[in-house]
């Protein structure tokens, strides 16, 4: 009964906006005024910096008592990536083959693949039919854009389709694709994958936090999972407009996969926007604002963004992990006894409706919620 109620919860939803994909069809001289974000074009961006790019974390080093670099080393620039960055790839081939002998499972790299191809196939449907899949008022579900809370509002120059899909209990099938004919089935094995994955990695940022194993995992393990996947395409002013406006992830872990080569993901370090080269067959991994608020601190979420191309589309999937809906999102007890609460607490209900009242913008929510 408890999991029909959590279904039907009201966190708020997102305004109708026009189709971008569509609209980038026109053959447009210049595009809306709404989508022109003049900071896209005046900003710092850094381009030959190669010590800004982001830490890469090797499972395979994590996993293996045998390897040259042992897994405490390995563990400790975990640590720095979670603490300096916020942001690390790691590469699925490893995880693979390590997880499949520790763990007994793994990423299968077909259904990566699979996910890919799904994607890109649904993206590429007749407009109508992917309006079947429309966002409905007050839902943050379905196809269209999100954080939209106004008609004065900037757009970002992208479409989503965003899916609950853990607990399985809250899925709303009326959102799921039946075109192409596979995507539910991907979409279903796909995030089981991923939210084994999530619950790994949180294992090893408990130990590097000095708490027990379960400390973090044990509000993750029957938490929710959003997939949203991503379309950006091309742009005929791309140098004054922005895929997804500057903001850092609200929920605990965050691992993207790029379904193209398309590239446009930044984030903001020292100032300036860094670009993000994504490693063939890796996941880009950030740290959320649950994360930040959890671990009092000593972790950080990041801010980032997405511009687009001329020429090129860009296509994501990224999959949100954050604690179940009964849990408190405060700093973790355990971390308090060490150093003062620097974040408030609340329930993670009254969070998540925070998070859906509000537009994408920086760090917001973090600022909120700091004492």
């Amino acid at each position: 009964m408890e999991n029909e109620q959590l279904q039907r919860i009201d966190y708020g939803g997102s305004l109708p906006v026009e189709n971008v994909q569509a609209l980038a069809s026109e053959n447009l001289k210049e595009i809306p005024s709404r989508y022109v974000r003049p900071e896209a074009e005046f900003d710092q961006v850094s381009v030959e910096d190669h010590s800004l790019e982001i830490p890469t974390i090797d499972m395979s080093k994590l996993l293996d008592e045998k390897h040259p670099l042992s897994p405490h080393e390995e563990l400790a620039r975990l640590h720095s990536a979670c603490r300096d960055w916020g942001f690390f790839q790691f590469d699925i081939g490893f995880y693979i083959v390590m997880v499949r002998q520790l763990i007994n499972h793994g990423v299968p790299k077909e259904v990566v693949e699979k996910m890919k191809i799904d994607t890109h196939e649904f993206f590429q449907l007749p407009l109508e039919k992917k309006k079947t899949y429309a966002q409905l008022p007050n839902s943050i579900e379905g196809y269209g854009q999100a954080f939209v809370q106004s008609e004065e509002q900037k757009l970002d120059w992208g479409d989503m389709l965003f899916l609950l899909a853990r607990p399985v209990s809250v899925r709303n099938m009326r959102f799921w694709p039946t075109h192409p004919t596979s995507f539910r089935e991907s979409m279903d094995k796909y995030s089981q994958e991923l939210h084994k994955v999530a619950i790994y990695l949180l294992r090893f940022m408990s130990w590097n936090l000095g708490l027990h194993s379960e400390a973090v995992t044990s509000l993750f393990e029957d938490g929710r999972q959003g997939l949203r996947t991503n379309f950006y395409p091309p742009c005929v002013q791309a140098n004054k407009a922005l895929g997804i406006s500057p903001h850092s992830d609200a929920t605990g872990l965050t691992l993207l996969l790029h379904v193209n080569d398309g590239q446009g993901l930044q984030i903001k370090k020292y100032g300036k926007w860094v670009p993000v080269k994504p490693i063939p067959d890796a996941f880009i991994v950030n740290i959320g604002d649950v994360i930040e608020i959890m671990s009092n601190g000593e972790y950080k979420s990041i801010e980032h963004r997405a511009v687009v191309n001329t020429e090129k589309n860009r296509i994501s999937v990224a999959a949100f992990h954050g604690p179940h809906t009964k849990a408190m999102v405060g700093p973790l007890p355990e971390l308090v006894k060490k150093s003062p609460a620097k974040y408030k607490t609340i329930s993670n209900e009254d969070y998540l409706r925070l998070l859906l009242s509000r537009k994408l913008d920086g760090k917001n929510l973090i600022d909120h919620m700091k004492l």
